[in-house]
């Protein structure tokens, strides 16, 4: 941003938040500066305690994961010393015994099972038999446990598939098995104890442990392999990863790592017989202080500063800048054009100076906006005689040129006729030099004129008028139908052979009052609508008004403003449309005299 800009800028800003921000980024500067050094500190002392307090839950769960399993190695030395050892196998069922103990465990334990050493299956609780197609003795499981048949071992998680029976299919396990001895009367042989144990208890009691700040825990097996982590469907499925090789290689301890472009903080703990490794994951951007109780208190801390600093710089700033916003006040009602408001007049020499300078100025402003407005006034209301004048000679032109006509052709019956026409028009026309009539009288002088002119123009046109009951009373402007019956009786009819049709229609629609003349004549093109109403010099006919329809559109813009008017709306021999937009003023003594 440039100078010239951020000059802009400030000039925008009033003197009281000049002020109050002058002295509020001081106090800001000397307060960040002490703010950096505390934040570093206590964010290393918080990295610490956190790292500390993950090695603290993460040995808690690890005890809890240990104790869980022992838990099931015990029950496989109940089932193996109390049941399966001291039986003979072709004498008598283990069977009872068995499911004694898994109705005991039922909520940990999925299935137990007696393999012998050929893969058959000897007893199996709850289950019924092994599937079909299945030869357990090609399975990795059974090969290690006949090998090694000194230790207990466990697989990782996954569905159970030994098992017939539909209560079995997608149930997620941990398989425990471990070598035992079968007697078969007076003969031994080796066979295999196997143990289903529940995922879904295991990944129960992890789930219910969160680090906090951001952090999660997963476990794996010594050879890497997954054994649970809160995002494993994604893991699964490709849609995340998971830093394993790293962690295959870490001993129990902390870690810093950079994963994925992340800074991350690892804790791990091996889980007791099993090998199995616990990580606990805390990004460090959770490791801030927003996270802890120590927030609160600094949060508290510069909250108050900064509340005592606001306060302070306001009283200062309000002292010095309160005369000018009240004189700033009576300038803005003054500019909204309030002339009489009165100015403020307080606060040190030179404010009173200024407050009593803008009154003297406002006062003089206000005397020469009423002189231009009555000035304005006048040139309106001779703009308006003007504009009327024009068009009652004109229309008595055309009339006594239609009575020396009829006299001429000896029509002296019509040339009566219409010498009463028009002493009935003249005589509304006049009106006691009165510029608004009702609507009632203006169709009176419409009715007349069209009289004349249709014994002018013998069958050449016929006339409608329809009116509304409640429209009759209201305010129109005098002279303003005359010139746009006579647009369409010039233009629109004089060279059709007969079937003219001239309608003049008055309808009130809300605030609005709507007078259309209609003809069925010649029509007009787009470009002769618009320059019938343009600034344009318009050419005069012989016969039309010429400037007319004009004149009644600026008069009427004239009296009601430049929301009404005239509307056209006319096509090549389709005829045309004038309508005369006012608002609906009931006829009264005051609109008459203006």
């Amino acid at each position: 941003m440039g100078k010239r800009t951020w000059a802009g800028v400030f000039k925008k800003v009033s003197i009281r938040y000049t002020i109050f921000i002058y002295f509020t980024i001081s106090a800001l500067v000397a307060m960040l500066l002490g703010g950096v050094a505390l934040y570093v500190q206590m964010s290393r002392q918080v990295a610490t305690v956190v790292q500390e307090e993950s090695q603290a839950v993460l040995s808690q769960v690890s005890r809890s994961v240990d104790s869980y399993l022992r838990t099931i190695m015990k029950l496989s030395d109940s089932l193996y010393y109390g049941a399966i050892k001291n039986a003979d196998l072709s004498a008598e069922s283990v069977k009872d015994q068995i499911t004694l103990l898994y109705d005991n465990n039922k909520d940990s334990i999925a299935n137990i099972a007696l393999l012998s050493k050929d893969g058959e299956l000897l007893e199996a609780v709850p289950a019924a038999r092994l599937k079909t197609e299945l030869n357990v003795t090609q399975e990795e499981w059974f090969g290690n446990t006949l090998e090694r048949t000194d230790n207990l071992h466990f697989t990782t998680p996954h569905v159970q598939y030994i098992f017939d029976g539909s209560e079995q299919q997608y149930r997620w396990v941990i398989t425990l098995t471990r070598a035992v001895e079968i007697t078969h009367g007076t003969s031994t042989q080796q066979g295999i104890l196997l143990i289903d144990i529940r995922y879904n208890s295991l990944r129960q009691m992890l789930e219910d442990i969160s680090p906090g700040n951001q952090g999660y825990l997963y476990m794996i097996s010594s050879d890497g392999e997954l054994i649970y982590h809160p995002k494993m469907q994604l893991i699964e499925t490709g849609q995340m990863q998971e830093n394993i090789s790293a962690a295959t290689g870490y001993r129990d301890g902390s870690y810093k790592e950079v994963y994925r472009g992340e800074n991350r903080n690892v804790s791990v703990k091996s889980v007791g017989y099993t090998g199995w490794k616990l990580l606990s994951v805390t990004p460090e951007k959770g490791l801030s202080l927003s996270n802890l109780k120590m927030r609160l208190f600094v949060v508290f801390v510069t909250a108050a500063f900064l509340f005592v600093l606001v306060l302070i710089n306001a009283f200062i700033s309000s002292r010095i800048t309160n005369p000018i916003k009240e004189l700033e006040k009576s300038v803005n009602a003054i500019e909204a054009g309030e002339l009489d408001t009165e100015v403020y007049i307080g606060g040190s020499y030179e404010v009173q100076h200024l407050g009593r300078s803008i009154g003297d100025m406002a006062k003089r402003i206000k005397k020469l906006m009423q002189d231009i407005v009555a000035e304005h006034e006048s040139k309106r209301k001779r703009e308006f005689d003007t504009l009327q004048s024009q068009i009652n000679p004109h229309f008595l032109y055309n009339t006594l040129d239609i009575i020396v006509w009829m006299i001429e052709n000896e029509r002296k019956q019509e040339a009566v006729k219409v010498v009463t026409a028009l002493a009935r028009f003249f005589r509304i026309s006049l009106s006691k030099g009165k510029s608004i009539i009702t609507v009632r009288d203006e169709l009176e002088h419409v009715r007349n004129y069209l009289t004349i002119q249709q014994m002018r123009f013998k069958n050449k046109f016929v006339y409608e008028i329809r009116t509304e009951g409640d429209a009759m009373g209201l305010s129109c402007l005098k002279l303003m139908l005359q010139p746009l019956v006579e647009n369409a009786i010039y233009h629109g009819m004089e060279f059709m052979d007969g079937d003219g049709l001239i309608e003049i229609e008055v309808k009130k629609e809300g605030e609005d009052l709507w007078i259309s003349v209609r003809d069925n004549g010649l029509g007009m093109t787009k470009e002769q609508v618009e320059n019938l109403l343009s600034e344009k010099p318009h050419v005069s006919s012989k016969r039309g008004s010429g400037i007319g329809v004009k004149n009644v559109n600026e008069r009427i813009r004239l009296y009601f403003g430049e929301a009404y008017g005239l509307v056209i709306e006319s096509e090549p021999d389709e005829g045309c449309v004038i309508r005369c937009h006012l608002p609906v003023k009931e006829y009264a003594e005051p609109m008459e005299n203006k």
